[in-house]
């Protein structure tokens, strides 16, 4: 602006400098016209200068007021972010005081906004198929079953007070399975008190979700199922020991109790099992876990203290078919279970990687009687069950979870797992013949088996496996169980399709 000003007086200037020199040397009256053309110029330079200066003020105030604009505009953006964080707060705090409801893989479930009241909705659904290849009238019946359809409510009352309620509706007979009460006051200081699992068979105590075999072992003909009872129970240090002890109104081998005691009677019942290795930095140690279990108690002259009817007609023992090969069947007479009845069960199992091992050996002795003759009779079983899972998921358990679910669209398949397995009964030998009759009843069944098990998913599940079961003694004359039974090798195909959530 300064060199446009200067232009300016310079251009004004030289007119008149011209007309000075045309004109020669100044007079008197020359000297007067030169002294107001400078004044002029002084006063055209002020003018200018004033000029200059208004046009910088005002540029000054519009960079003043664009600043000031900017600064508004910057202000109001930074409320706007104010308000929806005081938004975003706002609705989690509400979202907090609201009850929850979440649909997924593992049911149905309604939770209060603190977590004091937990309610799910799961099921399990088990369609399986038998097939017998014996080869002759003596089989097993082939075809489809409905193994188990179990709803399953369960939930949290009051943050520390847990329940569950499944009834059975497969099989021939509904059934109430589970239905107990339990209050948590720490991991390692639990009370139960209703109708479930007694703390003996580790097999049993496994769900059966999870078993490797459509139908459990041999060893776990030995053991109680579900009794109505109560228990203390809990898990130290995050399950390097678990333990459990209860009193329960007593059941016999492989039975499920009644909601009610018949025989005045009752039964102690206790476990204790240990991860040793759990917080270990040992990897293949931390899934190692031994226990033993046992139970007690004294029945009162009845048949319902001896082993379940399943199979048969007869309180007796059953095959992975399901078809009962040993019976409390003598010539003359019947038999009761009347007194002591102990059982004992060393456990244990291992899981590394694919790598799936459970086994237990068990024990059950019973006091019998059969008019005036009576006998402790102690059997015996043992199994060892092996796995391994060929799509390379870590097994456990509590059951694999597939790392690629079945997606033919995307090529995944699910998981993958082969088992095998060899269980073995034996019968006392003072069973016979005055409390089974040995030309029906074997005193020895020894079953080989063996199954691929495919996992599509964590809610679907296919098994297919082949059982293989022979038998000492028996074999005689007889279209019904046990004689039908033990005449020949028992040879059985199964599938099962499970879905569970």
């Amino acid at each position: 602006m300064k060199i446009n000003t200067l232009w300016l007086i310079a251009l004004l200037a030289a007119p008149l400098a011209g007309a000075a020199v045309a004109a020669g040397p100044a007079g008197p009256g020359q000297n007067t016209d030169l002294e107001a053309l400078k004044e002029q110029l002084r006063e055209l330079s002020q003018k200018v200068q004033t000029l200059e200066n208004q046009r910088a003020e005002d540029r000054q105030r519009a960079d003043d007021a664009a600043h000031a604009q900017t600064d508004a505009l910057e202000q109001q953006v930074r409320n706007l972010e104010l308000e929806r964080g005081l938004e975003r707060e706002a609705s989690l705090a509400r979202a907090k005081n609201q009850p929850q409801l979440s649909l997924g893989s593992t049911g149905l479930m309604a939770r209060s906004a603190d977590s004091n009241f937990v309610f799910s909705l799961k099921g399990l659904l088990q369609v399986d198929s038998r097939t017998f290849f014996n080869g002759n009238e003596s089989r097993g019946s082939d075809g489809f079953l409905l193994r188990r359809a179990r709803p399953i409510f369960q939930g949290t009352l009051y943050r520390d007070f847990d329940f569950v309620f499944a009834p059975e509706f497969g099989g021939s007979s509904v059934q109430i399975f589970d239905a107990y009460a339990n209050y948590r006051y720490a991991p390692w200081a639990q009370l139960r008190a209703g109708k479930f699992k007694t703390p003996v068979g580790l097999e049993y105590l496994q769900s059966a979700l999870n078993n490797a075999f459509n139908e459990r072992s041999l060893a776990t003909d030995l053991m109680p199922l579900r009794d109505v009872g109560l228990q203390f129970w809990g898990d130290i240090d995050g399950g390097v020991l678990s333990y459990a002890a209860g009193v329960f109104n007593g059941v016999g081998d492989y039975r499920n109790s009644s909601n009610t005691n018949n025989d005045n009677a009752g039964e102690f019942a206790g476990r204790l099992f240990s991860r040793p290795f759990k917080n270990s930095d040992v990897a293949a140690l931390q899934f190692l876990g031994v226990g033993v279990a046992g139970s007690s108690g004294h029945v009162s002259s009845t048949a319902n203290g001896l082993p379940s009817t399943t199979g048969g007609s007869l309180p007796g023992y059953t095959t992975d078919g399901q078809q009962q090969w040993f019976a409390y069947n003598p010539a003359s007479g019947g038999v009761v279970a009347d007194g002591l009845h102990w059982r004992l069960s060393p456990q244990g199992y291992y899981y590394y990687g694919p790598l799936s091992l459970l086994g237990e050996y068990a024990l059950s002795d019973q006091r019998v009687r059969n008019g005036s003759a009576e006998a402790d009779l102690r059997h015996s079983a043992w199994e060892i069950t092996g796995g391994w899972v060929l799509t390379g998921e870590s097994a456990a358990f509590n059951g694999i979870t597939p790392q690629h679910p079945f997606d033919p669209r995307m090529g995944q398949w699910g998981s993958w797992q082969v088992v095998v397995r060899y269980a073995e009964l034996d019968i006392d030998h003072r069973a016979f013949p005055v409390f089974a009759d040995p030309d029906t009843s074997a005193s020895r069944a020894q079953a080989w088996s063996g199954g691929l098990n495919w996992y599509l998913n964590n809610n679907i599940r296919v098994n297919a496996s082949y059982s293989h079961t022979v038998f000492t003694g028996g074999g005689g004359a007889g279209t019904s169980a046990p004689a039908s039974t033990t005449r020949q090798p028992e040879n059985v195909f199964f599938t099962r399709l499970q879905l569970a959530f």
